[in-house]
């Protein structure tokens, strides 16, 4: 509904059909996008282990653009137009940790980006066309993947503080319909960023530390030649 530009919580007293109507929408073809809404993360994310590591950069990066262009500002708006008494300390809450939670995310994502990714592309590229450069070496004195994988593992659990606000997602006793669907959301982006986590510690890391490994190889036997 929210693609559709209806927010939900501002017609809590009508029906779907009330509410298309007024917004000069096909009641049907609205339902039947409903209906054949599917999760788009990948469930099933071992199968990723059969490709090289760019194609999981890029789909690692696409996800990241989901999360910033889409689900963020998506949770972002349900948050910020939260207008519950009844909810009041909660909401609160809510409302001055997300956009928190919303910046260290978005820092964390561009930091991987342009560092660890980048890092790995570099190796992965040195073996494609086998060369030594200064830039290259100097990035392996500067980076190592067991790096990366140990600061991944302290920065996982980035919905902590979300989870103890909202006693892990309970909406047992929540009367509110938009406050269970923030609930709900919540739950599910914290899935996908776990599935995404997943992808890297145990699929991307493994062929980073290879990809490492072989470059260091290849340094070291170029250097012996010299």
């Amino acid at each position: 509904m929210y693609y559709f530009g209806i927010k939900f919580y501002d017609y809590d007293e009508k029906t779907l059909e009330q509410v298309c109507k007024e917004k000069g929408l096909d009641v049907s073809h609205v339902i039947n996008s409903l209906e054949s809404i599917t999760v788009t993360h990948v469930d099933d994310h071992h199968a990723l282990s059969a490709y090289p590591v760019d194609v999981i950069v890029e789909y690692l990066k696409h996800t990241h653009f989901v999360f910033i262009k889409d689900r963020l500002p998506y949770l972002s708006k349900l948050i910020k137009n939260l207008q519950l008494s009844e909810y009041k300390s909660i909401v609160e809450d809510l409302q001055f940790i997300f956009p928190l939670f919303v910046e260290d995310l978005i820092y964390h994502i561009y930091q991987e980006e342009d560092e660890f990714f980048s890092y790995i592309l570099s190796l992965q590229e040195a073996l494609k066309t086998p060369k030594y450069t200064n830039r290259l070496y100097f990035d392996m004195e500067k980076y190592s993947i067991q790096d990366f994988a140990i600061s991944h593992d302290i920065d996982d659990d980035e919905m902590k503080g979300l989870r103890n606000i909202t006693n892990g997602y309970d909406t047992e006793g929540i009367n509110s319909l938009h406050l269970r669907v923030v609930y709900a959301e919540l739950k599910h982006f914290e899935k996908e960023l776990k599935i995404h986590a997943s992808i890297e510690n145990e699929i991307l890391f493994p062929k980073a530390l290879m990809l490492e490994k072989q470059v260091r190889r290849f340094f070291r036997d170029k250097s012996r030649m010299n």
